[in-house]
């Protein structure tokens, strides 16, 4: 028996990014791998994206991280950098900052003795309203960029969809025209689709595209599971059954008594909790998968177990796993009822939890 891991199919990877592929074009891609990748393994993964052309981050801690595994792949620091002094570390590791703001562009200017340019993207704010230089601004700071000596290179210019992953939304026609309106001043390099906007092929004439969630077999859309969409998912978060208990009717569960038995019944606990990331607010109901069977969790999720409620015809016994989300039970699934979504769940994963890599 074994506490919480969770198997990571490489294959299933593997997979993922050859659809990636097909739907990308003859774009370049760029995976993302913020987060742990999504909670997957951030280096493990990155040495397996052989089809990929290179990987986004969104911190310095995350690339260097990659070059001391011996990533030697592009790496783009999607935040940028929010200090000066980063500026000599990315030079010397090959790490291509965002420009999303001025104090950004003006330490870039002022930067002496970088061992190399810096090949650099520049983030336009289109819609929406998180980071990226104004739409009227964006002309001006690509031509400083494109005149600082510490810049290698032509800037790729990039910008982000606000809801690709409902593709009818007015706003996405309207910030694809806020960006061209940029684009056709300065013909630069572009890059715009995330995943939503790369698999529901919203219009972006992207020369580079950077999925994320679906690299991982998770569908970005409320409406289409990621089987719909061909992609599989690539991990698989299980834990082991510690005990069995029969509980009669009418006694409580847990912490705070949440649950009580309505009739009498056996309960399975698994060795798993809000300690290696499963949700503390999962509702009663939420599925566990043990031998292909469904089962409801009861009461609240502790720190290191959960309890579910097997009914005393079940054949489940000490020892077998239960799956919290993955191949039989899909991520998307479980977020619902827990009324979030499948990224926090990936990237909640806690670091205590054991990756087996399915190669």
């Amino acid at each position: 028996m074994r506490p919480a891991w969770a198997a990571i199919n490489l294959p299933a990877l593997a997979h993922n990014l050859t659809v990636l592929r097909e739907h990308a074009g003859a774009a370049s891609m760029l995976a993302i791998l913020k987060a742990n990748a999504y909670g997957h393994g951030l280096a493990r993964i990155a040495a397996e994206l052989h089809g990929a052309d290179a990987i986004g981050v969104a911190r310095l801690d995350e690339a260097l991280a990659l070059r001391n595994a011996g990533v030697v792949k592009p790496i783009v620091l999607l935040e940028g950098f929010f200090d000066p002094s980063q500026l000599p570390i990315l030079a010397a590791s090959g790490i291509q900052p965002v420009i999303h703001a001025e104090y950004q562009l003006l330490q870039l200017e002022q930067a002496r003795g970088l061992v190399q340019p810096l090949k650099v993207w520049l983030k336009v704010d289109t819609g929406m309203h998180r980071l990226g230089v104004p739409p009227a601004d964006a002309v001006p700071f690509y031509r400083r960029l494109q005149a600082c000596s510490n810049v290698q290179g032509e800037p790729v210019l990039m910008s982000h969809f606000a809801s690709a992953d409902t593709p009818q939304v007015a706003q996405n026609e309207a910030q694809r025209q806020c960006f061209d309106g940029v684009q056709q001043q300065l013909h630069a390099v572009v890059s715009f689709s995330n995943s939503a906007a790369l698999l529901a092929h919203v219009p972006a004439h992207d020369d580079w595209v950077r999925p994320g969630l679906a690299l991982y077999g998770v569908s970005p859309f409320a409406d289409k599971s990621a089987a719909q969409l061909n992609l599989q998912p690539v991990m698989t978060l299980q834990a082991s059954v510690i005990a069995i208990r029969e509980v009669a009717a009418g006694e409580g569960v847990g912490y705070g008594a949440a649950w009580h038995a309505p009739e009498r019944t056996k309960v399975g606990v698994l060795a798993i909790g809000y300690g290696d990331g499963y949700p503390r607010t999962a509702p009663e109901g939420t599925p566990v998968v043990i031998n292909g069977q469904r089962y409801p969790i009861k009461g609240h999720v502790s720190m290191d177990m959960l309890t579910v409620e097997l009914g005393l015809d079940s054949d489940v016994k000490i020892g077998d796993s239960g799956q919290l989300w993955g191949a039989e039970l899909p991520v998307e699934e479980v977020a619902k009822s827990v009324g979030t979504i499948p990224y926090e769940l990936l990237c909640n994963v806690a670091h205590r939890v054991v990756l087996d890599y399915n190669v």
